[in-house]
């Protein structure tokens, strides 16, 4: 009896250590790292920059860096149309779940995986005409970071910065659907790309 106790508080300890070994690695592999040129701003700053010009389907604020409260992402007033134009049609996707292939076949769909979201968002802009996957977009526009669209691809994986503001379907918990972040990502092993004159 005293055998069997011991040997079942045992394997309750070690289930214990091993789930919250886990649970460090899941959580270290998903934490995004943040670096300056994602700066985020406080959904609560009192800065000029932030302080909101229009609410409704097309919020904006003043500035160049757009913000991102309760979800919707806030476009910045100094930015082109088309940058707008991206960041507004993004929000219609915020609650969209992720979805293997989504957004490939045509850009309206149930869901969105990493790739359809970008394709959504360019589109938007008026830089796609067509939906493309992670492979493709490391061909995409121009090499290099662009002053308010970049593209960042590798085989298996994009995300796009839109005006400060991170637009992919990883988070904290994995995957997750089309989601704005003001914190970044590491970007080693992305191809960085972004549309012509933006």
């Amino acid at each position: 009896m005293v055998s069997n106790q011991r040997c079942f508080i045992f394997l309750v300890l070690l289930f214990t250590a091993l789930s919250a070994r886990a649970q460090s690695y899941y959580y270290a592999y998903y934490q995004p790292q943040s670096y300056p040129y994602y700066r985020s701003v406080s959904a609560d700053s009192d800065s000029p920059r932030a302080a909101v010009i229009q609410g409704g389907s097309r919020p904006t604020v003043r500035g160049n860096r757009a913000v991102v409260r309760h979800g919707v992402a806030y476009a910045p007033a100094n930015a082109p149309d088309a940058v707008k134009r991206a960041i507004w049609a993004a929000n219609s996707l915020r609650r969209m779940p992720y979805k293997w292939g989504g957004g490939h076949g045509s850009f309206c769909d149930s869901g969105y995986d990493c790739s359809g979201t970008v394709s959504f968002a360019l589109h938007s802009a008026g830089v796609l005409a067509t939906p493309a996957q992670s492979s493709e977009l490391l061909s995409y526009g121009q090499r290099g970071p662009g002053r308010w669209i970049t593209v960042y691809s590798r085989e298996g994986h994009s995300f796009a910065v839109i005006a400060g503001l991170r637009l992919d379907t990883t988070g904290y918990y994995g995957t997750e659907g089309p989601r704005w972040h003001a914190d970044g990502r590491a970007a080693w092993g992305f191809e960085a790309r972004h549309p012509v004159g933006l």
